[in-house]
């Protein structure tokens, strides 16, 4: 039977992703700013069809094989995500059965660097075919109360890190890759579902 400790906990961020006008800017204020240094992960992520939210198996150069579901919606600014980070093993096993059960919705490849500061992580992103961003990730226990003390900590480190409004980006970077939504990629759609 398995303990509690075999089971990975649900976990709530705080997140904003921005497109990144200036890298060696960011890196420098991020560096700054951080507490501590995480240093540089290639990570692959592989994202499966699914109905509502999204599964990705991320294969990381740091952490291995990761599969990684998650509901977050789809606007620009501040928004939660409720995830999970199971580890996986046997990464390209779970990656073909995956892909036959549920199908391949889209592939990421990205070099991140990664900072923290206190309880938030800043990831300087170069994504392949798309460019260089930004993402803030707060982690938090998903109460209300602790959410709007992590809405003042994004926004004074949104200030510092020269992170404009229009910079923000609404949906995910395989959302970014899928040309029926990379053109509204920084509207809010407030009919749209969590995902």
């Amino acid at each position: 039977m398995a303990s509690g400790r075999d089971v990975p906990q649900a976990k709530t961020n705080l997140e904003i992703k921005a497109r990144c006008r200036d890298l060696a800017a960011a890196r420098a204020a991020a560096s700054r700013l951080a507490t501590r240094y995480l240093g540089v992960d290639a990570q692959t992520d592989t994202y499966f069809v699914t109905r509502a939210g999204r599964l990705k198996l991320r294969r990381s150069s740091v952490s291995g094989g990761q599969l990684i579901p998650y509901l977050r919606p789809d606007r620009p600014g501040p928004k939660r995500a409720d995830y999970q980070v199971i580890p996986v093993p046997d990464a390209a096993h779970l990656e073909r059965t995956l892909a036959t059960i549920l199908g391949v919705h889209r592939v990421v490849r990205k070099r991140r660097e990664i900072f923290l500061v206190d309880n938030v992580r800043i990831h300087l992103d170069e994504v392949e075919g798309l460019g260089c961003f930004l993402e803030l990730e707060a982690v938090y226990d998903g109460s209300e109360s602790a959410e709007a003390e992590q809405h003042a900590v994004v926004a004074r480190l949104m200030r510092e890190l020269g992170v404009a409004e229009d910079d923000l980006v609404a949906t995910s970077y395989e959302g970014l890759l899928d040309p029926a939504r990379a053109g509204s990629a920084r509207a809010p759609d407030p009919a749209a579902p969590i995902s």
